[in-house]
């Protein structure tokens, strides 16, 4: 059984998830969140008698806001902590700047609200990751691959020894016990060929649970896989019909995001749906959806 906190997002529960392993040598953490959550995340190592002190490592899938934001400041509070993160994230852990200005080009005034203080990880702490590697943490072996599509410094883990795939936002979103899989698509790296590779290299895993920051174990995992990426499918299609049309870009990002609620309120109740919305606002998956399509004709034209 794979411990993890609920990070009780904006006061929401079963919105973004931290796995927590713990070992003789010390605990690691799998993507610790945003800093506005830090509160949830020490009560709930607290729960499990873990202190900040015991921390070791935090292995980052990738360096969105919602999964690495805290990083920082827990390498700030503990020296001892290192932040394992793909080699194209390294950079921005260590000098946020540039990744904040993009994301406050999604979030505006809301940053502080959602994600509170980005600090950065100072260079010693940081460990880069290119996929291929076997590290050693919290007792365990963990199998380091490479996984973009959904981000270009996306990484997945895969404990062999307890079948737990580690798996970010590559395997999707699943709140609850429904079988319904989401493909969060936001800008700006979306890439639909890279994505199907990945689902593959978790397939060839062969896991028997899939760990998904939005949220939790699923068993189950090629019934997963497939479901994602019919849905990843659809909402491409989608987006990719809306592109033809003669709306403009706030119509088409209204359009796409009814036509996501209409198909997530139709297999999930109300709370549920929500709690997906929140875990990925259907109109920046749209956005990253668009600017996927926009570079494909860009290369078909060239």
């Amino acid at each position: 059984m794979t411990d993890y906190i609920d990070l009780n997002f904006q006061g929401v529960p079963n919105t973004i998830a931290t796995a927590v392993l713990k070992g003789p040598d010390g605990v690691a953490l799998v993507d610790p969140g945003p800093t506005s959550c830090l509160g949830a995340l020490n009560a709930g190592l607290a729960a499990l008698g873990i202190g900040l002190d015991q921390v070791r490592h935090v292995l980052l899938t990738h360096i969105h806001l919602d999964h690495a934001g805290a990083s920082g400041t827990l390498a700030a509070l503990n020296p001892g902590v290192t932040v394992w993160v793909h080699e194209r994230g390294a950079r921005h852990m260590a000098d946020p700047r540039r990744l904040i200005e993009s994301a406050t080009r999604l979030y505006g005034d809301m940053m502080d609200t959602l994600w509170g203080e980005f600090l950065a990880v100072a260079e010693p702490q940081l460990r880069s990751l290119t996929g291929g590697e076997r590290i050693e943490v919290a007792g365990r072996r963990l199998e380091v691959a490479y996984t973009p599509g959904h981000a270009s410094h996306h990484v997945s883990y895969f404990d062999a020894g307890a079948g737990v795939a580690y798996c970010g936002d590559v395997a999707g979103i699943r709140i609850g016990g429904s079988p319904f899989v989401m493909a969060p698509t936001p800008p700006p790296d979306i890439d639909l060929a890279l994505w199907r590779a990945s689902v593959d290299t978790v397939r060839a895993w062969r896991p028997e649970t899939l760990f998904l920051t939005h949220f939790g174990p699923h068993g189950g995992a090629d019934a997963h896989l497939d479901a994602l990426l019919e849905r990843l499918d659809a909402h491409a299609a989608l987006a990719r019909r809306l592109r033809a049309t003669p709306l403009d870009e706030a119509g088409r990002e209204q359009a796409f995001a009814a036509e996501v609620a209409r198909d997530l309120r139709e297999h999930l109740d109300d709370a549920s749906a929500r709690a997906y919305e929140l875990a990925v606002p259907p109109d920046h998956c749209y956005r990253g959806l668009a600017r996927y399509w926009s570079k494909q004709e860009q290369g078909a034209a060239s």
